[in-house]
């Protein structure tokens, strides 16, 4: 049997469901969807999930922490946190000042992970979920370094990378069914505690 690690690029993930219009999807077992694309001579050993917590608004902090408290419940399954920078910004012609807030550290902790992986030699085939192309490096050592392990690209939906495309050994794509079995129940129990879908999500 081939062992399969998953590494999860959760914001990418998250803009290609929302830019598509997929809001329904967001409520996703991660672990399934990428079980869905394991061949019979393949195990998942692990999939790894990379985000960064949301602060603000509340709301969308209280969505995204119910379903990190769904992903919790999954066997073999890790999640990796980044975090956010802030950038004041001042328009030229206007003046108007603005703070902007930017995603860091995800793709260095996805590379380090494969890399750790790869070199400890806990999988033949990593499934790399993400259109990121800051990635493109860490395939190119993984695949230069250890030319017997395969790298596989998902790309989410409506997001594509011609450089990772060409950096991987393969290309994968989510489609609508894939999504659609993947999506936790409206209820899930843990613990005697009962994490529920939110209704923005249904």
């Amino acid at each position: 049997m081939e062992h399969v690690i998953a590494y999860v690029d959760g914001y990418n993930l998250y803009h290609g469901l929302r830019d598509s219009k997929m809001r329904r999807f967001y409520w996703l077992n991660i672990q399934e969807l990428m079980q869905q694309f394991t061949k019979p001579h393949q195990t998942l050993v692990t999939t790894k999930y990379f985000t960064t917590v949301v602060k603000t608004p509340a709301d969308k902090r209280i969505r995204q922490s119910k379903f990190l408290d769904s992903l919790r419940t999954l066997r073999n399954f890790s999640i990796f946190y980044g975090h956010f920078l802030s950038d004041n910004i001042v328009c030229r012609n206007c003046g108007y000042a603005y703070t902007t807030h930017h995603e860091k550290m995800t793709d260095v902790n996805i590379s380090v992970e494969l890399m750790k992986d790869a070199f400890e030699d806990l999988f033949d085939v990593a499934f790399l979920l993400s259109a990121d192309s800051d990635l493109v490096p860490s395939i190119r050592a993984v695949r230069g370094l250890f030319n017997h392990k395969r790298i596989v690209a998902i790309f989410p939906p409506g997001r594509f990378s011609t450089a990772i495309k060409h950096a991987a050994n393969g290309v994968l794509h989510i489609d609508h069914v894939m999504l659609a079995k993947s999506v936790f129940p409206d209820e899930i129990l843990k613990d005697g505690v009962v994490i529920r879908r939110p209704e923005k999500w249904r």
